[in-house]
């Protein structure tokens, strides 16, 4: 016999707009859809080399020519994370991470370079990781700073606190911190060195340093670009991205870096309950 499930909304719920049941429909969808598993597109420079799985990408010779994209596009607060596996000392240049509007299928040949080729094309945001200078200085918007005098901006303050120690907290999106930072291979220093990845005091070019791409609704049908390094928030490294149309992560597997590995984040919970109120709003 089939087992009959039925969700039941709290006795004292005032809001009889929308039933019980449409609202954890809305939360299945948007939990599964935050929970996809993660793959590189098959679609990629003429030197990348992908693994069975899809989710290691090898520059197998060259700089160049080394550009991959996530699958599907990705979601509002969903990040494309990659860890750094392997360098290749001797060439000038590092990682370049972003996003683009143009879906991959429609590339006969992938841009040698994502900079400047890919983003002379438009519609591509690609930021260029260095080993140092990756945090983004914004000036304090007149918004902002009415805010700050009346202090409206209390109640988001604590709320973003109160998320500190287990998620990153970007306007109102959250990610696990669990997955976003590094980690050393086992061995008698991993301690030491899992403590220097946590506080970003290793190169964020290092390998088994992970770099991860979101971005994050801003007014209505535009959104900012952030660009997350060992769990770290580097800031809006592009703004005003219209979100139209998808949106799909590109890894740039250029110069030093010579492989990386996508790393799958588990939202859970957490992460939706930080949404719920935007997610159901609509």
């Amino acid at each position: 016999m089939d087992t009959q499930w039925e969700f039941i909304p709290p006795s004292g719920s005032q809001d009889r707009e929308e039933s019980g049941a449409d609202i954890f429909e809305k939360f299945l969808k948007m939990t599964s859809v935050l929970g996809q598993f993660m793959e590189f597109h098959p679609v990629h420079g003429t030197n990348v080399q992908l693994d069975l799985s899809r989710t290691r990408a090898t520059r197998v010779e060259s700089f160049a020519n080394g550009i991959c994209f996530s699958k599907h596009p990705l979601n509002p607060g969903e990040i494309f994370l990659v860890e750094i596996e392997d360098k290749e000392p001797g060439w000038c240049g590092h990682l370049r991470i972003g996003l683009t509007a143009r879906d991959p299928q429609t590339y006969e040949t992938v841009p040698e370079y994502s900079l400047p080729d890919l983003v002379d094309q438009g519609e591509s945001w690609v930021f260029a990781i260095t080993r140092n200078h990756n945090k983004v200085i914004e000036d304090e918007t007149h918004e902002d700073a009415e805010q700050a005098a009346d202090g409206r901006n209390d109640e988001s303050n604590r709320h973003k606190s109160f998320f500190t120690d287990t998620h990153l907290y970007i306007e109102n999106v959250c990610i696990p911190k669990d997955k976003l930072v590094g980690r050393s291979r086992p061995g008698r220093f991993s301690h030491i060195l899992d403590d220097l990845y946590k506080t970003n005091a290793l190169p964020p070019t290092a390998r088994r340093s992970r770099i991860g791409v979101v971005y994050v609704p801003k007014r209505q049908g535009f959104a900012d670009m952030h660009i997350i390094i060992n769990g770290e928030d580097m800031g809006a490294s592009a703004k005003g991205i219209p979100t139209n149309q998808p949106l799909y992560g590109v890894i740039d597997v250029f110069a030093a870096t010579k492989c990386v590995r996508i790393v799958q984040v588990e939202y859970g919970w957490e992460f939706s309950a930080c949404r719920c109120r935007s997610c159901f709003a609509h």
